[in-house]
């Protein structure tokens, strides 16, 4: 899904007193039952939590993270991704269902799935009927169109992603809809109900790009550009009643909704509220006194909190495995990490043990990365260990960093600065831990914290990464939708390094990692796209390109107002926010 995109959060220190007791919360599991509070201790892990048809009430978000954007073309954050599919619709979506049965793509604006040539490369949809907007006028397959080529106006709606973009038009030829009145001429609208997609050539992933929110319909006379994140206009269940950027948002119901129409979105509050805090503790706070029923940015609790509720509010606790990595990218402009022997010399010098306790042990932090693949991305081994860092319980190979430090001709080590979000403990955390791992080894790394939410313009910018000697970004993505391309186009293709809102932190330019994705890309056959996946991952890990740390799994709440609560692989082991109800 990309970035771990999602709440950020100010710098606070992890004794080792509470290292202590949260590891010990965690292998006992806290408390005397795993029935106590809102339920049952991971009620909605691969089921789902009190469910009910009840309708009405307010459902109640609270988080340290406003969207990226809630225009649907520009949002690339993944609790944003879940939280549009209130006010907005595709032609095809995810099952509404736990786990890995919700990866099922099932028909949404249109009548059924696609219709496919049989060279993969046409896709064509029929809408139903009684589809509406918010103010009651019918949505055409046009306004599909039209969300859609908004992803080709870059100079003013750039942060999303362009995977439709890139796939229909790869040569980057056509000009967009603000430029070029008359339509991109790979997406045709032989009518109001019809739509199809005509493919350069085949791609296997077609379908589940289309399912994701930034290829929702926007039409074209409610298009306020730049402004749209502010006002979105309504396609789904609910609608923008009012919102004050970083501080509140509120959902009111969109009466030309027709429920006979969605069988993907229960819409079961009346309303949907939002509160924005700067502090996490906070949040906590406001989520265990009953002041709120879920955190919006879906990270899961800090410290403090994730204590006291595993302790004495388990059954309000779910522990989902997420499809996130947390990793450090080692850019290639930035000296010595343009030497492949400098770069594993930092993976083998890394304590990754002490890593997955800062951020809150197996828990709270998720189990130990061996390679770039999280476990939900089909392709994934867990047996691809090349660095030894499992066989190694997690400790740093001190011999083997020193024998790649005599090989990059640094045998007494080198400086470097890391660069980490300040709006993320559990990254700030990670970041002391591998600055201490390193130091044994002789590299001594600086820590520059800089704002989460302006992470594409920093460390997604080439030249101040380059200017501030940034050797290594520790970050976290997940897939933007769940395939080996959806995760890993981004971070590794040669074609997607950018000058600004780079993904690419290490400015991977291989030709045969490319050609082993556009290969995976290309297979239909998704147990071989996987294998093909699989390889590529191998590659990217012999090259030394980063340094995964752990694979993400949350310490998540859930109050006792809350109803059909289910995390789900769509939406990379978070809640499926248009399920929600409050009893």
């Amino acid at each position: 899904m990309k970035p771990l995109r999602t709440s950020r959060r100010r710098l606070a220190a992890l004794s080792a007193v509470a290292a202590a007791t949260l590891l010990a919360t965690s292998a006992c599991g806290g408390g005397d039952s795993d029935k106590e509070g809102g339920g049952e201790y991971n009620a909605g892990v691969n089921k789902v939590a009190n469910a009910s048809s009840k309708k009405g009430g307010t459902l109640k978000f609270v988080g340290v993270q406003d969207a990226d954007s809630w225009d649907t073309t520009r949002m690339y954050y993944g609790f944003v991704f879940d939280f549009s599919r209130f006010y907005s619709r595709q032609l095809v979506s995810y099952s509404p269902k736990p786990g890995k049965k919700s990866l099922d793509l099932k028909p949404d604006l249109a009548t059924d799935n696609a219709q496919i040539s049989e060279d993969g490369k046409v896709y064509k949809y029929t809408l139903k009927n009684g589809l509406k907007w918010e103010d009651g006028k019918p949505i055409t397959s046009q306004d599909v169109k039209y969300g859609i080529e908004r992803q080709w106006a870059q100079k003013t709606l750039s942060g999303g992603p362009t995977y439709i973009k890139d796939v229909l038009d790869p040569d980057g030829k056509w000009k967009g809809p603000y430029e070029d009145k008359g339509g991109f001429d790979a997406i045709k609208t032989p009518d109001e109900k019809t739509i199809e997609f005509h493919l350069p050539k085949a791609n296997g992933d077609f379908e589940q790009m289309l399912a994701m929110p930034t290829n929702s319909p926007v039409r074209k006379d409610k298009d306020t550009k730049s402004k749209y994140t502010l006002r979105p206009f309504s396609s789904g269940p609910y609608k923008f009643k009012s919102y004050t950027p970083n501080k509140s948002l509120l959902l009111v119901r969109n009466k030309h909704w027709d429920r006979n129409s969605d069988t993907l979105r229960k819409a079961l509050p009346d309303k949907v509220k939002v509160t924005l805090l700067t502090n996490p503790d906070e949040r906590d706070k406001r989520l265990i006194n009953g002041d709120a029923d879920l955190d919006l940015n879906q990270r899961g609790m800090e410290v403090q909190g994730r204590q006291t509720a595993l302790k004495q509010h388990k059954g309000n606790v779910d522990n989902p495995q997420t499809g996130f990595i947390s990793y450090v990218a080692f850019p290639q402009s930035v000296k010595p990490f343009d030497n492949i022997h400098c770069r594993k010399a930092a993976i083998y010098g890394t304590n990754h043990k002490s890593v997955q306790t800062a951020r809150g042990g197996p828990t709270a932090g998720g189990e130990l990365a061996v390679n770039m693949l999280p476990p939900t991305v089909p392709g994934a081994d867990q047996n691809d260990d090349q660095y030894g860092i499992r066989k190694n319980g997690g400790a740093a190979d001190v011999a083997k960093a020193k024998e790649e430090l005599e090989k990059c001709g640094k045998p007494k080590g080198f400086k470097t600065t890391l660069a980490v979000r300040n709006t993320d403990k559990a990254d700030v955390k990670s970041a002391e831990a591998i600055q201490a791992s390193l130091k044994k080894v002789g590299i001594k790394v600086e820590l520059d914290e800089f704002d989460g939410s302006q992470g594409s313009s920093i460390v997604g910018n080439q030249a101040t990464v380059k200017r501030k000697g940034y050797g290594m970004v520790l970050y976290g993505w997940g897939p933007d939708f769940p395939s080996g391309q959806g995760y890993g186009i981004e971070l590794w293709h040669s074609s997607k390094i950018r000058d600004n809102g780079n993904n690419n932190y290490a400015l991977i330019d291989d030709p045969k990692i490319d050609k082993g994705l556009e290969d995976a890309i290309a297979e239909l056959d998704p147990a071989k796209a996987a294998e093909k996946y699989a390889e590529v991952n191998h590659r990217v890990m012999e090259g030394g390109y980063y340094l995964p740390l752990t694979y993400l799994k949350v310490v998540q709440w859930r109050s006792d107002r809350l109803t059909n609560v289910y995390a789900a692989d769509s939406f990379s082991g978070w809640y499926d926010f248009a399920s929600l109800g409050v009893k």
